[in-house]
Parts: C-alpha cells; structure tokens; sequence
C-alpha cells in the first residue's frame, strides 16, 4: 500500500469510526453481517440494476453466494434470524464493505469495492416517527463528516403505489407497472406502449416458444424452454435461473392478448410522475392530479405531509429540498419514503447518503 492510498485508508476508517460512534449514541447496535451471503435472496429482492451488477458466483459444494452488493439485506436477514416474526423493535448500524461490479470501469467515484455505513430501524410502531428518526440521523451524519452544504431530495414509492391502486386498470397492468417503475425510459416507453394498443415484437425465442407456452403452467413452461434451449444449444448464462426466463417468456406471451391501457389512465400516470418541486408544492400538485382525476389517495397523501411536518418541527430547513414522484432510487426492496442527500456539484447518481423505508416479511 502506498503512503497516500495508507493515509486515505487511514482517514476513512477514522471517519467510519466516528459514525459508528454517532449511531451507538442514537442507540442503535453496531453488527458485522458476513461480506459472503447466499446469492438467492439478493437476486429475489434488490432488482434488476443492481442484480446485473452483483458478483455471484458457486462454491465448491454447489451453493450459489455472492459478494453483498449493499448492507441492508444482510442486516435484513440477521434482524429476521434473531426475530423470526419481524415484531420485535431494533435498531442496528454498520460499517463495511460492499461489491459492485462497474460497467464503464470502477473510478474514484464508482469503485467496484466501496464502504457503506448506516442503520436500520426495525418494527417501530410509529413508521412516519421512524422514518424522520433515520433522515435526521442521516443528516446528523453528513454534518460530523464535514458537508454543511447538502441537498436532499425525497419520493414516496407508497404514494406512487396507492395512485396505481386507485386507478381502474387491470391487475396484470397494475403490477407491470409497478415491476417497471424502477426504470424510468423503460417504464414510460411501457405507458405508451400500453396506452396506444402496441405489441412488443417478439423476439427470436418469444417467436418459437409464444405459442407453446402461451396459458401453460409455470411447471409446463419450464420444460418447454428447457428443451427449447437444449436442443437449441443455449446456455444458461447471467444470473437468471430457468425459472426466472420461463416466467419471463409467460409474461411476454401474455402481454400479446392483454387489453390495452385507456389512454386517460396513461395520462394521469405522466401527470403525475411529471411532478417535481420543493416538498409542500409538490404534495398540493399530486392532490390537484388526484382530485382533477377524481381519485382518492387522501390517506397516502396524508402520510407524505405528515413526515415533512415532523423533519421541519425538528429543525430540517425544506426550502431548498425537492420531492419528485419519479424519483425512487435502484433498490426494489423500497416500499415507502426515499431520500437522497447530495453535494454541490455531484449529480444523483453520486449522493453522499441515502435511505428509505421497507417493507420486511
């Protein structure tokens, strides 16, 4: 190790050391979650930007694991390991390295191993309370590390969830569009697509395989494209299981029979995911989309509001915040408020900290 990468080590463990600090203060327990973890349940959870990204790889008796690709999981997993039930009130923080792999090359601002600290409050009866708890520590942190000029942006993916839930639209397209909310391009290419009646030309294996496993069950598909791709010659490849590809085709299949979107549910959906402005703005413009739309999403809408009131009763100056409704982060575990915090001069896919709330069964 060279003597300048020795005293950036050196600077960096300093400063995970105060934050740990910061966080037993606040009284959240400091745990150690293993760097190697089974692979299944990162794949299931975190979703398909950071899953293409993940290093995964088998061990010698057959186990697929992987390299964690955040911390959230693997403390996820030992709060459920030592609560089965998920009722029990914890709080834990950490400190630690993650692993991503960086397609245009790992960088000082995207390296492929990087060390992420945090916490995570677990089974608070007050969600809305627990939730400005960890923004506030957030920012607490942020400031003991230096950075006085900061900004923060929020979304709501429950918000988002309630107005798709209001709408009348079939159950299919209701979870299409959720499944697809994480990829912005991708999901508004969906709308439009949905709206003005298209169909996705099939590709090669959709081509031969649509037909045959169009209305079959998960069991049949499975050794439809097994046999498909065997006789084919083509190999597993990637992190997709042959479960996941057969389910993938029977969604693809479906999608060339399912109704289309009216075209005044797709307009709401772009109404609202146009929002963009400092928090209390842009809660008052989701109402009047609501409203205009004549759909009832008071009760989320409520929660939202309630959370800015407790962040500004404890001090959190909200004039310079954004909240946008397109804004949601890459995890896909998310299910509730997400925040970022940035610094001048970094866009948003540098944030200096970030959060949000979810959902653990």
């Amino acid at each position: 190790m060279t003597a300048e990468s020795a005293k950036a080590f050196e600077a960096l463990e300093g400063q995970a050391r105060d934050l740990v600090a910061l966080f037993g203060e606040a009284g959240y327990e400091f745990v150690a979650p293993a760097i190697i973890q089974p692979a299944g349940v990162f794949l299931d959870q975190i979703g398909e930007q950071v899953r293409a990204r993940s290093y995964v790889f088998t061990d010698l008796a057959g186990e697929e694991l992987c390299l964690r690709p955040d911390l959230t999981v693997p403390v996820s997993r030992l709060y459920l390991e030592r609560h089965p039930k998920a009722e029990t009130e914890a709080r834990y923080c950490y400190n630690g390295p993650a692993f991503r792999f960086q397609p245009l090359g790992p960088s000082v601002m995207h390296p492929r191993e990087f060390r992420q600290a945090g916490v995570e409050c677990f089974g608070a009866p007050d969600k809305a309370a627990a939730d400005v708890e960890v923004l506030l520590l957030a920012v607490q942190a942020v400031r003991s590390a230096g950075l006085s000029d900061f900004r923060i942006s929020f979304g709501d993916i429950a918000l988002f969830y309630a107005l798709i839930d209001a709408l009348d639209l079939p159950e299919r397209w209701r979870l299409k569009l959720r499944h697809y909310f994480w990829r912005p391009p991708s999901f508004h290419a969906l709308v439009d697509q949905l709206a003005k009646g298209t169909r996705i030309e099939p590709d090669r294996i959709l081509m031969a395989l649509g037909e045959k496993i169009a209305g079959k069950s998960q069991e049949e598909a499975e050794d439809i494209v097994s046999g498909y791709l065997e006789a084919e010659g083509i190999p597993l490849a990637g992190n997709r299981t042959l479960r996941e590809i057969a389910t993938r085709l029977l969604d693809q299949a479906a999608d060339l029979y399912a109704d289309t979107l009216p075209r005044e549910v797709a307009t709401v959906i772009e109404y609202y995911l146009g929002v963009s402005a400092p928090p209390r703005e842009a809660v008052d413009k989701v109402a009047m989309i609501a409203h205009g739309a004549g759909l009832d999403i008071d009760a989320a809408l409520t929660r939202v509001a309630a959370r800015f009131d407790l962040l500004e009763q404890q001090g959190v100056d909200l004039t310079g915040a954004t909240f946008a409704t397109e804004f949601g982060r890459k995890l896909e575990y998310y299910s509730g408020l997400v925040f970022q915090i940035g610094a001048p001069g970094m866009d948003e896919t540098e944030p200096v900290a970030g959060g949000a709330a979810t959902t653990i069964c």
